[in-house]
């Protein structure tokens, strides 16, 4: 029988026979009866078709079946035991924990250096992993906790999620600061159009937001580089003649010649994503809180 098919409420009942090798002293140690006890077994027996635990002049034997799953099954319990206890109650200055963080580069870009220096002062013992997870898959790893938090688009349709919206980042037009066209005061949408750019995408194929505004005017720009990441993407406009369109809190780390957009595009907003079930987790609600002060 499948693993997720066993409730989970018997694992404690058999981890309390394991430590006692006696019914009567798990049942007092759980603070149930022994025929619920005896009961639970009955069904973890049937459940993992074994007998778990022999009778024995010295009391419950384990079977080599439990001895192989029981430190598993500790360990299970220590990291729901501790889950709990750091949901009410999170101390950052003595935690040790790994946040696992799902972000694009540029999101990274932005957020992982003041993020980390603030960890370094306020939360020593906290490390953090972040990487790009699918927007069709973020909201399974949510659930499965294999992830902390998102930074991405909003997702409407994804009611499992809470959302907190962190800023809403404009467009611009990057140039190397040399670029004959660096001197103007502006762009037009002809000189736009006559440049050729650099597009960021993670798909192989497809326009993208700039794109889609050009074509409700019946116009269409020049790609002239793919890139997967926007962290390369100015790196190559500097040395080049090409241009960017890229989000305004990216650019302004560049030394670039910026230029507002001759046509009109969304914003980009950037929104905190997290699983209801995380809700009042101790530690998630406090990294949210750090995340929204460094955005503001």
């Amino acid at each position: 029988m499948q693993l997720q098919q066993i409730d989970m409420n018997l694992f404690p009942v058999l981890d309390a026979i394991y430590a006692t090798r006696n019914l009567t002293r798990a049942a007092e140690r759980l603070h149930i009866t022994q025929p619920a006890v005896s009961n639970a077994l009955a069904r973890l027996r049937r459940a993992l078709d074994d007998q778990l635990f022999i009778r024995t002049p010295s009391g419950m034997s384990p079977t080599p079946l439990t001895e192989s799953i029981m430190p598993r099954v500790q360990q299970a319990l220590g990291l729901l035991g501790s889950s709990i206890a750091e949901q009410h109650q999170f101390d950052p200055a003595t935690a040790t924990k790994t946040l696992r963080l799902s972000m694009n580069d540029m999101a990274e870009t932005l957020l992982l250096p003041p993020l980390l220096e603030h960890l370094q002062h306020t939360a020593p013992g906290i490390s953090v992993e972040s990487y790009y997870v699918p927007r069709d898959q973020l909201v399974k790893e949510l659930a499965a906790n294999s992830l902390d938090l998102g930074l991405d688009i909003p997702m409407v349709s994804a009611t499992q999620l809470q959302q907190q919206r962190l800023v809403a980042d404009r467009y611009q037009v990057m140039l190397r600061p040399d670029h004959p066209l660096a001197s103007q005061p502006s762009l037009t949408l002809e000189q736009y159009l006559e440049l050729e750019h650099v597009h960021v995408s993670s798909r192989r194929s497809g326009p993208g937001i700039a794109d889609v505004a050009l074509n409700k005017l019946g116009r269409r720009r020049k790609i002239k580089l793919r890139v997967q990441h926007y962290r390369v993407a100015p790196l190559v406009v500097l040395k080049t003649d090409l241009a960017l369109t890229v989000p305004v809190s990216l650019a302004r780390q560049y030394p670039a010649k910026l230029f507002e957009l001759p046509f009109q595009i969304p914003q980009m907003d950037w929104h905190l994503l997290w699983h209801r079930s995380q809700d009042d987790d101790g530690a998630n609600r406090w990294l949210r809180e750090q995340i929204t002060a460094l955005f503001s």
